[in-house]
Parts: C-alpha cells; sequence; structure tokens
C-alpha cells in the first residue's frame, strides 16, 4: 500500500557530503515511522538510521553517529538523511523503509519494517 522511493545517491570524494532523500506516497495521512539500512558488496544489510513518524525521536547505528542526520518533513512524508564526512567504508546501497505494522520493534531491526525502495547507490572514492 505504500510506495517507497530513494533519491540523491552518487559518487563523492572522502570526506565529503551527500544528501539523499526518501519519499512514501499512497497512504494519505498515514503515521508511519521511516529508516534507512545499508549494504554492501558481501555484506549484511546494516541499519543507519531510523525516525518516529513525527520526527519526535531518532535513532542511529553505530557508523553513523556524529556524521549523519537524519530528518523528515511530515507534509510531504518526506526523510531526509545528510550524510557528512563520507569514508570509503560507507560505499553501499542505500535502502529506504516504512514502518506500519511494526509496533514496538526496534528500528534497529530489518524486521520492523514494512515497506522498501529499491534503493539508490552511493559510491565515496579514496
Amino acid at each position: 500500500q505504500v510506495h517507497v522511493a530513494e533519491s540523491g545517491g552518487g559518487l563523492v570524494q572522502a570526506g565529503g557530503s551527500l544528501r539523499l532523500s526518501c519519499e512514501a506516497s499512497g497512504r494519505p495521512g498515514g503515521r508511519f515511522g521511516m529508516g534507512w539500512f545499508r549494504q554492501a558488496p558481501g555484506k549484511e544489510r546494516e541499519f543507519v538510521a531510523g525516525i518516529t513518524w513525527n520526527g519526535d525521536n531518532t535513532y542511529y547505528g553505530d557508523s553513523a553517529k556524529g556524521r549523519f542526520t537524519i530528518s523528515r518533513e511530515n507534509a510531504e512524508n518526506t526523510v531526509y538523511l545528510q550524510m557528512h564526512s563520507l569514508k570509503p567504508e560507507d560505499s553501499a546501497v542505500y535502502y529506504c523503509a516504512v514502518r506500519v505494522y511494526s509496533g514496538h520493534l526496534d528500528y534497529a531491526a530489518e524486521r520492523g519494517y514494512d515497506y522498501w525502495g529499491p534503493g539508490t547507490p552511493v559510491t565515496v572514492s579514496s
């Protein structure tokens, strides 16, 4: 019922910045939390950041703390991931996810999300 679309990925130099965007549609008036995950070749999907439906609480994975910021615009159901001080190890496909039925499940858990976007690739060069 919810369509998720990411954008903003690309190629950047180490130490640079990128802002990813995620738009969720198909559920007018819906109130749901959202999050970002990433997956690099040969690695498991990793939690990056999450945000509650009203933006009152945010959550970050260890690799994102101090460098990345998640925010949202409720009127448009749009979530952003502002990334600074990017490192080569940040290179991955970044996925946006929406939690509708997850209840009290941990924001860091993949099973806490119900809808996923196709991903947007981020490549950080040395």
